[in-house]
């Protein structure tokens, strides 16, 4: 996830039971200009590997060049390329991006082809249910990636126009999972160990993809293995424990970028949501740029915890 699946959000998930883990959205343009910030998101912690890669764009022979560079660049640490083709952010579809290559099949085709051509990794491609509300275009999107080479295909249950509004329809993996042979992973509204269980028996999915519902909560991961190995879930995470995640994601993310740490902020909100004081300290968050400064309100909703407990 752009913004969010950086080296210290990949840490704490992988701790928690995440199998596998992704870089950051990564541009091929903006590789293919050298830029470090785009390079950047490529960075692995120490020990860290099995990393698959999300690459996106839509120019056939950047794709393919800058695949072939992260291939030679992250050698045995990288797991699979992973094409987006549901991104449906307005910046990212309005440059021909993201879920707007569900508009163009034989595009879509051209850019798998190209990269299955120059890489040894497996190559995937993650899209969604079809581009406009109610039409419905992911099986056939699917076989022609299958067909253009892919090894796998990830399917999120929303339409690109639907953005993140309403519920993800799950029938669509079941859907996929019968028009392909290749491995098919189910992605959207996975919020529990109950419901990765239910995803993977309704669509016979191979695997499920976790997103925005480990946001604040790594504890997901630990929670959908219990379910998947039908051992009870472990309970939800106390106050105490939440503030004390948060701190340390606060502190890999000063390890890792210094002492500003701005990008914290949202992470901090995700981890606090719902807690007693909550709604008081959002304000103090959007100030906070320092491990002290995050730390401060930490104590804080710490506090108010202990006195209404």
């Amino acid at each position: 996830m752009a913004g969010v699946s950086d080296i210290a959000f990949r840490t704490l998930c992988r701790e928690a039971g995440a199998d596998m883990a992704f870089t950051e959205m990564v541009s091929a343009k903006g590789l293919s200009f050298a830029n470090e910030k785009t390079r950047h998101l490529l960075a692995l912690a120490g020990g860290e590997s099995q990393v698959a890669v999300q690459l996106f764009g839509h120019e056939p022979e950047v794709m393919a060049s800058q695949a072939a560079w992260i291939e030679d660049e992250m050698g045995e640490s990288l797991a699979y390329l992973d094409i987006n083709m549901g991104c449906p952010a307005r910046k990212i579809v309005s440059k021909g991006d993201g879920s707007a290559l569900m508009k163009e099949p034989d595009l879509a085709a051209s850019v798998v082809r190209a990269v299955k051509g120059v890489v040894e990794h497996p190559v995937t491609v993650k899209f969604r249910r079809g581009w406009a509300e109610g039409d419905e275009t992911a099986p056939a999107f699917a076989r022609r990636m299958e067909e253009a080479g892919a090894d796998g295909v990830t399917v999120h249950g929303r339409f690109a126009e639907q953005l993140y509004r309403g519920s993800a329809d799950w029938g669509v993996i079941a859907r996929v999972r019968e028009a392909v042979s290749v491995p098919v992973v189910g992605n959207g509204d996975i919020r529990s160990g109950a419901d990765a269980m239910r995803m993977a028996v309704e669509t016979g999915c191979d695997a499920v993809m976790i997103a925005r519902g480990a946001e604040g909560n790594p504890w997901l991961f630990s929670q959908v293995q219990a379910a998947l190995a039908g051992e009870p879930e472990p309970a939800p995470p106390t106050v105490e424990e939440r503030i004390a995640m948060a701190r340390r994601h606060a502190e890999l993310l000063t390890h890792r970028e210094g002492r500003n740490i701005v990008r914290m902020r949202k992470h901090a909100m995700w981890y606090m949501a719902g807690l007693p004081g909550a709604a008081q300290a959002r304000g103090r968050i959007n100030y906070c740029t320092t491990l002290s400064d995050f730390d401060a309100v930490f104590d804080e909703l710490l506090e108010i915890a202990r006195e209404r407990s």
